[in-house]
């Protein structure tokens, strides 16, 4: 007797071809830009371990010693070791900075399936490698410093190719809820980087490195055997990117004509030009990139956005350790809290904007929030566990909202701007610009972090609330824009009720 066809089977069966080749696109993205943030997770786990309190642990047991430091590993067992941690992540983040500029340029050129998953299995590698250097007994800087070069080059090929992906088979109607909840990759990858460095960080902390690297390499196996890039490659149809409505535009910034201004097209020229089967259209340049309408105030706000976030990315365990008196593994448990927030955040940034039509006001009234809420953390999250994790959650929210919504939504909608003409060959030029010039910020953040924290974390609070202030303010123009819309919206629609 035959058993009956599977239930999962049936239901795949049962979604139309383009469903099922959308949901594959989803999950497959979602999966490779996780493991590129889970591996790059560990070093803020490890942190705390390369420089320990010894003095807890009583004498050296090799020769007698009580000093605080002999238990550490050289080079960073000496007092500058803070601006040692700065150097590391700076290595990585300027290098994420400079490359992401040219990874655009490259996504649009050649197959994204190869660039991505040619970039994951490097990856994989250069974050082994670092982790390596446990049991190699290696203890010299630049060994670090190289590693973390390489590895921030080569991540520069995940999210300009992941979002070109997603951006090629998901239209703008829901494109800000579906990429909110498609972005907490970022967070899950955090989260799951931390437990998985966490479970070695006192023990092997060479494997917090190893093993994050074996699974980037798995996944990249599995985006060259099953990425689709386009739909058209497996007879779907393309999605509409600019639609003729009455309703108020998803994206007010994207039009020169405001909020609501329409691209002038019909839905059937859209959905009908991609299949035609004309010349390939010409990739974007950089400055034709730079002069398409938001994306310079986005990009720089995404550059104090990005420094907030990735301060917290890397400095929160230890700042975790130091004034709560975590252990090392507790406070990068109770990190994964924020990213917790973020999850929630993304998702909720991406509702709101999709449903106000206002991607600049939603990050802004985000940001307004965050700058209160961050001294509050620093003043009162470490009074009580319960106080510590609502605060957590709360901050991570706001301050990852903003941060999804630009490089996740407003990233795919202004590649797909109108001015474009249907070309969408900007995509992955445009989220390189954005994510880029965030990842200036990426950089600067910790490297501030590892200077200023000497002084005391408060002035480190201080100039990560300037920093949202700042990402705020540079989005006053297109808030005003939006805002403008709205009320013009509102006018004309009494005034035809009145008629």
């Amino acid at each position: 007797m035959r058993a009956a066809l599977a239930p999962g089977v049936r239901l795949l069966r049962a979604l139309p071809r383009d469903s099922r080749y959308r949901g594959l696109t989803l999950v497959l993205t979602f999966l490779c830009y996780t493991s590129y943030h889970l591996s790059r997770k560990p070093i803020s786990i490890v942190k705390s371990q390369l420089h320990p309190n010894c003095s807890a642990l009583g004498v050296n047991p090799h020769n007698g010693s009580n000093s605080t430091t002999w238990c550490s590993w050289a080079p960073f067992d000496q007092d500058n070791y803070k601006e040692l941690f700065g150097a590391l992540d700076n290595a990585f983040l300027v290098a994420y900075a400079i490359g992401m500029f040219i990874s655009g340029i490259f996504g649009e050129r050649l197959p994204l399936r190869y660039y991505l998953s040619g970039g994951m299995v490097l990856s994989g590698l250069f974050t082994a490698l670092f982790g390596l250097g446990y049991f190699w007994d290696i203890h010299v800087l630049w060994y670090f410093i190289i590693m973390q070069v390489c590895n921030g080059l080569v991540q520069t090929t995940g999210w300009p190719s992941v979002v070109a992906c997603v951006g090629n088979w998901f239209g703008k109607g829901k494109r800000g809820l579906i990429m909110g909840i498609w972005n907490s990759h970022t967070s899950v990858g955090n989260i799951l980087g931390s437990l998985i460095a966490g479970i070695w960080v006192s023990s092997k902390w060479g494997l917090s490195f190893i093993v994050p690297g074996i699974i980037i390499t798995v996944v990249g196996v599995a985006c060259f055997f099953f990425l689709v890039e386009h739909p058209e490659d497996v007879g779907c149809s393309p999605p509409l990117h600019h639609v003729m409505s009455d309703e108020k535009d998803p994206e007010g910034v994207t039009s020169d004509d405001g909020p609501l201004g329409a691209s002038g097209h019909s839905s059937a020229e859209h959905s009908e030009s991609p299949k035609e089967p004309s010349e390939e259209p010409e990739a974007i340049s950089f400055l034709g990139a730079l002069r398409i309408p938001g994306v310079v105030e986005f990009s720089l706000c995404l550059l104090f956005a990005k420094l907030v976030s990735y301060t917290f990315l890397y400095w929160l365990p230890l700042y975790i350790v130091n004034v709560a008196h975590f252990g090392a593994k507790e406070a990068g448990d109770l990190s994964t809290l924020f990213d917790v927030g973020g999850i929630l955040g993304g998702i909720f940034a991406g509702l709101i904007s999709d449903y106000s039509g206002g991607r600049a006001t939603t990050c802004c009234t985000m940001l307004v929030v965050a700058a209160p809420m961050l001294f509050l953390y620093n003043r009162i999250g470490q009074t009580g566990i319960g106080t510590s994790i609502a605060m957590l959650i709360v901050c991570g929210a706001l301050v990852n909202g903003p941060y999804a919504l630009i490089t996740t939504a407003v990233s795919a909608d202004l590649g797909t701007h109108e001015s474009l003409k249907g070309n969408a060959k900007a995509l992955s030029t445009v989220t390189a610009i954005i994510d880029g010039t965030g990842s200036v910020g990426a950089a600067l953040g910790p490297l501030l972090a590892g200077l200023i924290s000497p002084t005391g974390w408060n002035n480190v609070f201080y100039m990560l609330i300037a920093a949202d202030v700042l990402a705020c303010l540079l989005l006053a123009r297109v808030v005003v824009k939006e805002v403008r819309g709205w009320c013009g919206y509102m006018a004309r629609k009494r005034g035809f009720k009145q008629f």
